[in-house]
């Protein structure tokens, strides 16, 4: 099984910027698509940014609320996934999650694995 753990969230005012982390274990040398997703308070679960790490993929995927604002990005190893957060806004208020999937999912909820998430509050 793989082993998600995100860190990194806190509370910032709105404009300000923050960096998730997501360590990733157990993968072995299984390669996995990678996810950033967040649920607002009383909202459902959303894709934030994913990327396309398959064979001719290298491409990524963001939701239009975040684009020019959000970047995706893995450390050479593999091993750190990474959502820079630029320019935060009050509605960007949500608890952040990692996700990894045998198969690209792009946007779409249904990954396999889940961290257990970290909250990011702006204000």
């Amino acid at each position: 099984h793989v082993q998600l753990v995100e860190s990194g969230g806190g509370s910032v005012q709105a404009g300000g910027s923050l960096r998730l982390s997501c360590a990733i274990s157990g993968r072995s040398n299984e390669n996995y698509f990678l996810a950033w997703f967040r649920q607002p308070p009383g909202k459902e679960r959303e894709g934030v940014a994913a990327m396309n790490t398959g064979f001719g993929g290298g491409n990524i995927y963001y939701d239009d609320s975040v684009k020019g604002r959000f970047t995706i990005s893995q450390d050479n190893s593999k091993n750190t996934l990474f959502l820079q957060m630029n320019v935060l806004r009050p509605e960007d208020t949500a608890m952040y999650y990692c996700a990894a999937h045998p198969w690209f999912r792009g946007l779409n909820p249904g990954y396999q694995f889940w961290g257990q998430g970290t909250q990011v509050t702006v204000s």
